[in-house]
């Protein structure tokens, strides 16, 4: 019978010593590693899940982060109208069709400047590549020309295809989206300006104490780095277009004030998108005023960039975009993979948020613990 016999129960003095002794084995050595694997695992596998919602529903998150975006940098002049006795429902109207009216002039100018320049264009175009032919058969060796009938048959051939056919098709259904999530952002825009406030109080209705106070802190810190990045990007923006646009102008280049725009849209990506509208401007000086006029606007785009990153883009965006450049370019990668253009201008002012949120995590100015300042870091 003493084989059946019902064990003693643990004291209690056993018991803590026993889970002391657990608990050491998981805080040190490989039980350490395994806890911290473990917790990695479920931060990654959360972020994923995150990150397939967001691709499955990106006809919902880019309309409603842009819109947000827009809505926190507009917000001080809504803010100011109300201050000064403009009705609520006045000044979202007024500031509304105001940021549509910039956006639609916009549009407008590249439209109607591309039509009325078109035709020159193409000319001065054929007339370079014509020259870069005859370029090409100066050259000491030979070069395989390219056959333009075989060329013109081909793009017929494609025109005529079920492929082409399902690209038009792809081309329809994209634009719709793109209408789609144009309407969806008017009017979530109009909300958040006429609401925002009252929305986000909705939204923090579950916390309280500590909780509210972090919440309130991680929304002004948002309205503030999004607000402060499009208004800083605008006016780096705007300075780089000006600057660039007057020297394709005194150039006299083709379709000067559209690549003036399309440089003032690039500039919205930091690092590349002016790189890449500088050279899009020195390929058109290139095909209509030749070699020495495509080396000088290449001058032109270097010199702007410079005089931007080195003294107007540290005043204006100081405060709202404090992250390394190799932490910008990891962004607008990972953005650019997942949401194409609009991911990588939307990846970098989303990364500035999320470290801005980490810098007022503990307090106004006291970060998450993890990422504190421990010690000198200057080498």
């Amino acid at each position: 019978m003493g084989l059946f016999r019902r064990p003693e129960p643990m004291s209690d003095e056993a018991a803590a010593r026993l889970t002391g002794e657990t608990g050491r084995l998981w805080s040190r050595g490989w039980g350490l590693a395994a806890t911290r694997s473990l917790q990695t695992l479920a931060v990654l596998a959360l972020v994923a899940v995150g990150v397939l919602v967001i691709t499955q529903l990106s006809l919902v998150f880019i309309p409603v982060t842009i819109a947000l975006i827009l809505a926190c940098a507009i917000h001080p002049l809504v803010a100011l109208m109300r201050r000064k006795g403009v009705p609520s429902i006045l000044a979202t109207w007024i500031a509304l069709i105001g940021i549509l009216a910039v956006l639609g002039g916009i549009v407008w100018v590249i439209v109607l400047t591309v039509r009325s320049q078109w035709d020159d264009l193409v000319d001065s175009a054929t007339d370079g590549i014509t020259q870069v032919t005859a370029w090409l058969d100066t050259l000491p060796f030979d070069i395989a020309s390219i056959d333009l009938d075989d060329v013109w048959a081909s793009a017929g051939d494609f025109l005529t295809s079920a492929s082409f056919g399902r690209g038009a098709l792809a081309g329809v259904s994209a634009t719709a989206s793109f209408f789609t999530g144009l309407a969806l952002m008017i009017v979530v825009l109009f909300f958040f300006l006429k609401d925002g406030p009252r929305i986000w109080e909705f939204l923090l209705r579950p916390f309280t104490g500590a909780s509210y106070e972090r919440a309130r802190r991680i929304g002004d810190k948002t309205v503030d780095v999004f607000g402060g990045y499009i208004r800083g990007t605008s006016i780096v923006a705007a300075v780089d277009a000006v600057g660039i646009g007057i020297g394709l102008a005194i150039l006299q280049i083709p379709l000067a004030v559209p690549l003036a725009v399309i440089v003032f849209l690039t500039a919205f990506i930091p690092l590349v998108g002016a790189t890449a509208a500088g050279i899009l401007a020195a390929l058109v000086a290139l095909v209509t005023h030749g070699p020495l006029a495509a080396l000088i606007v290449v001058g032109i785009v270097v010199l702007v960039n410079q005089l931007e990153g080195n003294f107007l883009q540290p005043v204006v965006m100081a405060r709202s975009l404090k992250l390394h450049a190799l932490v910008i370019l990891l962004a607008l990668t990972a953005g650019t993979i997942l949401g194409g253009i609009v991911g990588a201008v939307l990846s970098v002012p989303l990364a500035a948020v999320a470290w801005g949120i980490i810098t007022v995590w503990d307090g106004p100015h006291t970060p998450a613990r993890p990422f504190r300042r421990k010690r000198d870091e200057t080498v």
